[in-house]
């Protein structure tokens, strides 16, 4: 064989070499066709009505595809043990002995107040709203609903990650005063699985759908999913009819005092423009944001 054959041989190998490592680099990247857990919890398909997760998809993670022909174990390493592990739980404060099953206000002696919101409404709202308060080392307490988990599942992390405190508000946010016994405490259950699987935890606080105080039913209903207490409030300055910031901050600082707890909701533009506002009224009145935990602490 010639030398110049053989050069066009070599040349020839070496072509097809890089053709063939360039479809494994477009194609087998296992990395890119696994389900991000995000992805898995913004399914509904992948819960069924009574809230069980299906096994498939355990851990926010969809079938295993299988591997590109040619593809070598080299060439696709296991993923990593950690992908699938559950999230750390958030650490709460003890409560303190003797604490009611049902609050709706702190000790009138201090100086403690907490800002509760109804969770719901567009994420980005929900964010600026936390960066205000992450702004001032203020900690919130978010009570989600459910079916917004499961529409923006990145947000049980984003609340826990800057601070605040997060619990249970139903799945539906429909009025279980109403609903019969195993109707209300399918709704608190299937809230408390999207927060045990996002967070690593149930919450500590139920608040009822559609109502300030929980009835015996869904107190027992409540309980029997494994919340101790539950979180009703004391000022309710109805955010939820956007009646301007201005308003906002009149009726919230005009009723507030030392152990309250304030119902806001997320997703609304006139309390996020209210939010910087009502915390300068509270430090001019001596009054400290705190979460529901450290309010009752």
């Amino acid at each position: 064989m010639t030398a110049d054959r053989r050069t066009v041989l070599r040349t020839t190998v070496k072509l097809a070499a890089l053709a063939a490592g360039g479809l494994l680099t477009a194609c087998g990247d296992p990395g890119r066709r696994r389900a991000d857990p995000g992805v898995f919890a913004a399914r509904p398909e992948a819960v069924d009505p009574s809230g069980t997760v299906d096994p498939a998809w355990a851990g926010g993670e969809g079938p295993a595809s299988p591997e590109p022909a040619g593809t070598t174990a080299a060439a696709s390493p296991a993923p990593a043990a950690t992908a699938t592990a559950p999230p750390a739980p958030p650490v709460l404060p003890p409560l303190a002995p003797g604490t009611p099953v049902e609050v709706a206000y702190g000790p009138r002696t201090g100086r403690g107040v907490a800002l509760t919101f109804h969770g719901s409404g567009d994420p980005a709202l929900a964010a600026a709203l936390l960066e205000i308060a992450e702004r001032r080392g203020v900690g919130l307490t978010v009570m989600a609903v459910g079916s917004w988990l499961d529409q923006q599942p990145q947000m049980a992390r984003r609340i826990l990650d800057g601070g605040h405190e997060l619990g249970n508000h139903t799945q539906n946010h429909q009025n279980i005063s109403t609903m019969p016994p195993d109707r209300a405490r399918a709704e608190i259950a299937q809230c408390a699985e999207r927060l045990q699987r996002l967070t690593g935890s149930i919450g500590r606080w139920f608040r009822p759908s559609a109502a300030q105080y929980a009835t015996p039913m869904v107190r027992e209903q409540a309980k029997a999913v494994g919340y101790e207490h539950v979180l009703s409030f004391d000022v309710d300055p109805r955010d939820y009819a956007d009646p301007g910031a201005a308003e906002l901050q009149r009726r919230v600082l005009g009723s507030v005092r030392g152990g309250s707890v304030v119902a806001l909701h997320l997703g609304h533009r006139c309390t996020v423009d209210a939010l910087p506002g009502i915390l300068d009224g509270l430090g001019r009145a001596g009054l400290t944001p705190v979460t529901a935990s450290r309010l009752f602490a």
